[in-house]
């Protein structure tokens, strides 16, 4: 069984719970489509960094696999990159809460157009970038996403997702709250534990339609147990986004 956390995990709150006045990174998160698989927290905590478990809302966990438009990426202060910084992205993630009841994402791949990114995120920091022949296109209320794995592998892996954007949400459910509002990141750099906190605006939701979803991301990140439609598929317009200093498990900031 997996290790319990001890502390209550954090309310599930729509806007971020704290600040970032000087960040560590900026980003826009543009166009994306959120598709959700419920999962048993059984099948997916081996999957996760040490120090965490599955978080689950009513006993259930996520698995998501996310499509968007990365948006001039930028370091501390500096203005964001506008091509290194700028490339479709497609991630597979869970959903984590750690021992001292902080709740995260985990991304099992994260799928990007752009080589240098891809190699400094694998190489600098040690997070399962992989390159990707990548593309978004947009036709009126309808948006497609492309991606066919290039390296490290499995080579050709692939995903297509086409949705068509509803109704904007006036009142996210709890459920929506809990697979978007997501304030910080759990993973392992240079082979320590560590949690990178986030901050956005509120997300502008929107109900979607799935016209189609053609993919084999999910199980190429090690994911078999999901099967059937989505439980949940969500657009948004997207967010400006600012990542703080990583945490260390203490809970402490690195200097």
């Amino acid at each position: 069984m997996p290790p319990k956390t001890t502390s209550t995990p954090e309310p599930i709150t729509a806007d971020a719970p704290t600040t970032i006045a000087r960040p560590l990174l900026t980003q826009s998160w543009l166009d994306l489509a959120f598709l959700h698989w419920a999962a048993d927290p059984a099948d997916v905590a081996g999957l996760l960094p040490p120090g965490t478990v599955p978080d689950t809302l009513d006993g259930v966990t996520y698995v998501g696999l996310v499509a968007f438009r990365m948006h001039r990426v930028g370091w501390l202060r500096l203005p964001g990159v506008p091509y290194l910084g700028t490339f479709p992205e497609t991630n597979v993630r869970l959903y984590s809460v750690d021992e001292h009841g902080r709740r995260g994402v985990v991304f099992r791949s994260l799928d990007a157009s752009r080589l240098i990114p891809v190699a400094v995120g694998r190489l600098g920091f040690g997070m399962p970038y992989l390159w990707s022949r990548m593309s978004v296109r947009t036709d009126g209320d309808t948006v497609t996403y492309t991606s066919c794995r290039r390296w490290p592998g499995p080579r050709g892996a692939h995903s297509r997702i086409a949705v068509r954007v509803g109704e904007q949400v006036a009142e996210p459910t709890e459920l929506e709250h809990f697979l978007t509002a997501r304030w910080g990141m759990h993973g392992t750099f240079f082979g320590r534990r560590l949690y990178l906190p986030n901050t956005h605006p509120r997300w502008p939701l929107h109900r979607a339609e799935l016209l189609g979803c053609e993919e084999d991301l999910v199980t190429a990140a090690g994911l078999s147990t999901c099967s059937g439609p989505p439980v949940s598929v969500l657009y948004s317009p997207g967010v400006p986004a600012r990542f703080g200093r990583p945490s260390r498990p203490a809970g402490i900031p690195t200097p």
